[in-house]
């Protein structure tokens, strides 16, 4: 992990939209990036600045991309290029961890855009470290589904809003599922909506902190009706898999 300052790790969580991949030879040759979503993530913990943009291509979206994320011509005609983002993005970048599903696809795309703006500008390997969560996750669960919605399944995550591929609410919803594969920690969410991060005195961007008392925490006990729901739902794991954890062997609480 990339340190901005002692014992600080900064990592950002990654992912970009295109106007379609190639079946045949390098899949980034020819398209392009037409989104970009990025997160901020400091001390495990996601600070509420974040990178967001969609580009113009300067070629057709691919029908089957556009089936995946939504992102039509017509809405891509009036917006910036990569060359007009790219300064930002790489300040943006620069330094961090990178986080993506799939590392070498959105890799590939970014280092392929740096390259044609002909102002000798590295890989992207060269001013950050890249970690793939999709390897991780196949390390944590050898031979299972490991797309982003099969993660959020298997960690309970929220992710109602994907009808659509998007590039900022997926880098927001693997902040999670990478926080949670990595120490079972949750992201402790900050309100971003028509935010693009808090501006402090000088200018520059802070991380938005919250405090709460401890002592004002209410303690909720579940209901009898509620036990025994939980009861009976340990009663069809056992059932189903000849054991359960929370429960000693051989014991039944419903009948």
């Amino acid at each position: 992990m990339s340190a901005t300052g002692t014992g600080i790790t900064r990592q950002i969580v990654l992912d970009t939209e295109t106007t379609g991949m190639n079946k045949l030879g390098v899949h980034y040759e020819g398209h392009r990036i037409i989104e970009i979503g990025a997160v901020e993530v400091i001390n495990r913990r996601l600070t509420g600045r974040h990178f967001h943009v969609y580009l113009k291509p300067d070629r057709l979206v691919d029908p089957e991309a556009y089936n995946i994320h939504g992102i039509s011509d017509e809405f891509l005609a009036d917006k910036p290029t990569f060359a007009d983002v790219a300064d930002e993005f790489m300040e943006f970048i620069r330094g961090g961890e990178l986080v993506i599903h799939n590392a070498p696809f959105d890799i590939g795309f970014m280092d392929y855009e740096f390259g044609k703006l002909n102002r000798g500008i590295g890989k992207t390997e060269t001013f950050c470290t890249v970690t793939d969560s999709l390897v991780l996750a196949r390390k944590l669960f050898p031979g299972k589904r490991n797309s982003l919605d099969a993660l959020c399944d298997r960690y309970l995550i929220d992710n109602s809003k994907r009808t659509l591929h998007g590039a900022l609410l997926d880098s927001e919803i693997l902040a999670d599922v990478y926080l949670a594969m990595t120490g079972g920690q949750t992201a402790m969410r900050f309100s971003m909506e028509g935010e693009s991060g808090r501006t402090n005195a000088d200018g520059g961007e802070h991380i938005q902190r919250v405090q709460r008392s401890q002592s004002a925490l209410r303690v909720i006990y579940a209901s009898e009706e509620e036990l025994a729901a939980h009861e009976h739902r340990l009663d069809l794991v056992k059932k189903k898999g000849g054991s359960c954890l929370w429960r000693p062997a051989g014991e039944s609480q419903t009948h």
